[in-house]
Formats: structure tokens, C-alpha cells, sequence
């Protein structure tokens, strides 16, 4: 096998294994429901220190 046939189905490899990652994220993000996600955020927000004005 010639170099460039590894290096083709390392690509493709590499290209199918982001995609498992991308979908599982994105599986991960959808199961949340709109209440859990409005209360992540706040729950974020209240976590940040408060702005001192200075600039």
C-alpha cells in the first residue's frame, strides 16, 4: 500500500471520529429542556462578579 492510501484513510478516519464527537455533543445539548437550560444560564450569570464601572 502507498503512503498516500495510509494517509487517505487516516483522513477519513480522523473526519469520521470528529463527526462521532460533534453528534454526541450535540445529542448532550438537545436533552436539555428549555427550563434547564434558562436556569444553567442564570445560574452562570450569578456566578460572574459584578461589573465595578471602571474603565
Amino acid at each position: 500500500m502507498r503512503w498516500w492510501k495510509v494517509l487517505g484513510l487516516a483522513g477519513a478516519a480522523g473526519v469520521a471520529a470528529t463527526g462521532v464527537v460533534i453528534v454526541r455533543s450535540e445529542r448532550k445539548r438537545r436533552a436539555y429542556t428549555p427550563d434547564q437550560v434558562r436556569d444553567r444560564l442564570h445560574a452562570r450569570l450569578d456566578e460572574q462578579p459584578a461589573p465595578t464601572g471602571d474603565r
